[in-house]
């Protein structure tokens, strides 16, 4: 008897255990196929290398878990490779994602762009550019005009308002530059003891840099100040100084954060830098694209804010997270 019953209860536990087999087995393309119909949003950056973009990525990432989207990251390998980013537009559009999130690296792709979207009715919106074409939902970026009044600011303490300073950058041509250079010499004639000795476009070479600076120092030996306009400037900048000897007589600001700024920031060598919120920049970008996707009105132009970072407070923690994003 008690044989029997075994018997019957194993049957019965193998027809439970099929039956259960069966349905998980029938459930699991459908769970994949509700994982497969979430929304896509599209991130186009102007380059996959580099901690800045890596951030943007970060703070994108961040927003599509929250709002349950699906995210497709794309970068051509140079900035400057603005053929290979406009092509990216186009597969973004041709893999059927539900908006666009883009930091054109030019004029001329952001206008394709436009163009290519506003065809197809999808969301396009804007990073670390500012336009007023009305095809796009929000423009989400820095305010670089006030960046250069920033960081005009910092040297005006840093030399306290007396002496001979210069303007370098190494790409003029770009608008968040020349936004730049503008908030610096829309304040420069309020401080009469500060003389610009020079407004310089250099060369982007490391090396090339380094002899401009050379050649600088000979001309102006009272220099009291280099505003640098971009990060690859102020790093040659710096290296320069170091080496004549000059750290502790010339100071400089910077723009952004990478690795080189910081260690020549905490060396003393960098005065200060101001920096961008590029993880804010990631997250608001899709958290908006979202909005715009599901018809809800967004803010045409949002400003993500910088920060003037020194010595003195690059080690407090709320300054840690903006320079370290990825460390936890």
């Amino acid at each position: 008897m008690r044989t029997a019953v075994v018997k019957r209860l194993s049957v019965y536990g193998l027809v439970v255990l099929a039956a259960v087999t069966l349905f998980y087995s029938c459930s699991a393309p459908l769970t994949n196929g509700e994982v497969d119909k979430k929304k896509t949003v599209a991130l186009i950056v102007r380059m996959k290398h580099g901690d800045y973009w890596r951030t943007v990525k970060l703070g994108a990432e961040m927003a599509a878990k929250e709002y349950e989207r699906n995210l497709n990251f794309y970068a051509p390998d140079y900035e400057e490779d603005a053929q290979r980013q406009l092509e990216l537009v186009q597969q973004a559009i041709a893999d059927g994602s539900e908006t666009i999130v883009v930091a054109p690296s030019d004029e001329q792709v952001l206008r394709k762009a436009i163009k290519l979207t506003r065809e197809r009715a999808i969301p396009i919106l804007v990073l670390d550019t500012v336009g007023k074409d009305s095809a796009v939902k929000s423009y989400i970026g820095t305010d670089n005009h006030d960046m250069g009044m920033k960081a005009f600011e910092k040297m005006v303490f840093l030399i306290e308002k007396k002496g001979q300073i210069a303007l370098l950058g190494t790409d003029r041509s770009k608008a968040n530059a020349k936004q730049r250079e503008q908030g610096v010499l829309d304040l420069l004639p309020r401080e009469i003891e500060i003389e610009l000795v020079a407004n310089e476009n250099v060369p982007s070479d490391k090396k090339q840099i380094s002899e401009w600076t050379r050649e600088l120092i000979r001309k102006h030996p009272q220099l009291k100040g280099v505003i640098a306009l971009d990060a690859s400037t102020a790093i040659g900048v710096a290296e320069e100084m170091e080496n004549s000897g000059l750290r502790d007589k010339v100071k400089i600001v910077a723009i952004d954060s990478p690795p080189e700024v910081l260690e020549y920031l905490q060396e003393g060598i960098i005065s200060a830098t101001i920096i961008q919120k590029p993880l804010s920049m990631g997250y608001l970008g899709v958290k908006y694209a979202v909005e715009a996707s599901n018809g809800e009105a967004v803010p045409s132009l949002v400003d993500t804010g910088t920060k003037v970072i020194d010595r003195e407070n690059m080690f407090w923690s709320e300054n840690q997270k903006l320079l370290f994003p990825f460390v936890k």
